[in-house]
């Protein structure tokens, strides 16, 4: 190892939480970021004046952040500002039936017992306890901790929990575990929704993914200033402990010599030698050979067809009339399976689509602070089909259609005054070699968690962070992987 500098290629959520802990190692860090700005997906689009939330809009497991910040001396609430929603989201199937969850796990029981009645209302304590359990089992041997494999899994949990291990259900698809628990279609379509959080269909995702359920009801953080604040956080807190963030600088190549990395080359033609070097981009950039030929085999890229979903996703500002928003909202499809059999085996985009809406103007009650038009980003899940066909304006057009008959079936209208729509082709050109999947490998079946890679590769000295590697996607997920990583830099480096 001849030198003491670290480069990390990309400032999203996981790239710029290993350039984070590294430098308050005391490593000479360079983070390299084509865009103007840090965050990577966590981006902001203009619309008009108006910027808005783009990419992720909710903010679970702070304790992620605490950690992570304290590593570096600070404290989280000196560097954003941030409130826990009482009502973490406003869901509807029509413009008669609508239900909030709280945080409050008895609030939500008695508002599923008002919902569907007092049988539903106990099954979701019920629920509730299993999803608890779930996330418990797995948050120190498997979220925590390096990617294992499955028996790998069972030795961190021990042979005395084996039974912990089996209740988690790894082996059955969510869509069943949720059928055996409500008989109510709405709530099963409800819950089932979490497994679109890691872009997968609740009909093939384990049962497993319910520990989301319990995630958001351990906390969901309404961020001051919008998500991106998070991203500019952690780049501020980075740069004080000596990092260097390059922003509108791309690489180039990252080159091998005798056997591991030893620099990485910019499309400049700058060359830069570093011991170790952390690509926080999606695993299917460097297996295209787009971070050069020396480092293509060092992982491998997902399958077309074990793609997570892409997106429609329009981003305005715009009045808005009828339905109570809240900040976040669901307006469910009248047919959910049919919604993903069009994604999944049409490589279409729903004509009947559960669409969600961020208010980013307003709290979780509800109250806006904006006297006039307000910021929105409506989502539609969409095939991650970006590399292989263009999206014409007349099917945006229909897709926008589509989505607004969805919400104004459920007593919404909005009048954009600003409006900027994203495809999935759009999605291929921000994030290449992914074919607009938001979220890395799609969680179907049993082992696809064990399928997405590790911090370290097959390559000494290059390591891998962001939501498409492990422990997988959102916010808190992609800075635990560049903590992850960052871990596995300083252990190889013998400082930990």
């Amino acid at each position: 190892m001849g030198t003491n500098r670290v480069v990390v290629v990309g400032a999203g959520v996981g790239g710029l939480a290993a350039a984070l802990e590294l430098s308050a190692h005391g490593l000479e860090v360079l983070v390299v970021e084509r865009a103007a700005q840090p965050g990577g997906k966590m981006r902001e689009v203009a619309a008009g004046i108006a910027h808005v939330d783009a990419g992720p809009t909710v903010l679970t497991m702070r304790w992620v952040f605490d950690e992570l910040l304290a590593t570096a001396g600070v404290a989280l609430d000196d560097v954003l500002t941030l409130r826990p929603a009482e009502v973490l989201a406003r869901h509807a199937w029509d413009a008669e039936q609508s239900l909030d969850l709280y945080a409050d796990e008895s609030r939500t029981a008695d508002a599923i017992g008002v919902f569907a009645g007092a049988a539903e209302a106990r099954a979701y304590r019920t629920f509730a306890e299993r999803a608890r359990r779930v996330y418990r089992t797995l948050e120190g041997p498997f979220i925590r901790a390096d990617r294992p494999g499955p028996l790998e899994l069972v030795r961190r949990t021990g042979w005395r929990h084996l039974d912990d291990l089996w209740r988690i259900s790894p082996f059955t698809t969510l869509a069943h575990a949720l059928g055996r628990h409500f008989r109510d279609p709405r709530l099963r379509q409800l819950f089932g929704r979490y497994a679109t959080y890691c872009g997968s269909s609740p009909f093939l995702a384990p049962a497993t993914l319910m520990l989301v359920a319990h995630v958001e009801r351990e906390g969901v953080w309404l961020v001051e200033g919008g998500m991106h604040r998070i991203a500019h956080a952690l780049a501020k807190a980075a740069t004080e402990r000596g990092a260097t963030i390059r922003y509108r600088t791309t690489a180039a190549a990252v080159r091998v010599e005798n056997g591991r990395v030893a620099a990485i080359e910019l499309d400049t033609g700058e060359r830069f030698d570093a011991d170790a070097i952390v690509v926080n981009a999606d695993p299917g950039a460097i297996a295209s050979g787009r971070l050069g030929s020396d480092i293509a085999a060092a992982v491998t890229a997902v399958p077309r067809s074990a793609r997570s979903l892409s997106a429609m996703t329009w981003t305005c500002v715009a009045k808005t009339a009828g339905f109570p928003l809240t900040r976040h909202n669901v307006f469910f499809s009248r047919d959910y399976r049919a919604e993903f059999e069009d994604i999944l085996e049409r490589g279409s985009i729903p004509a009947d689509p559960t669409v969600y809406v961020c208010a980013q103007d307003r709290d979780d009650r509800g109250v806006s602070s904006s006297a006039g038009p307000e910021r929105l980003l409506c989502l539609v899940n969409a095939p991650p089909v970006g590399d292989a066909r263009r999206f014409e304006p007349l099917e945006v057009a229909r897709s926008e259609a589509d989505m607004r008959a969805t919400l104004a079936r459920c007593g919404l209208r909005i009048e954009p005054h600003h409006k900027v729509a994203t495809t999935p082709a759009d999605f291929e050109r921000l994030f290449p070699d992914t074919g607009g999947a938001l979220y890395g490998r799609a969680s179907h079946g049993w082992a696809a968690s064990f399928r997405r890679p590790a911090a370290r590769t097959r390559i000494p000295g290059l390591y891998l962070a962001g939501g498409s590697v492990h422990p997988g996607p959102g916010v808190p997920m992609a800075a635990l992987s560049g903590r992850l990583a960052s871990r596995a830099v300083l252990e190889d480096r013998g400082a930990l």
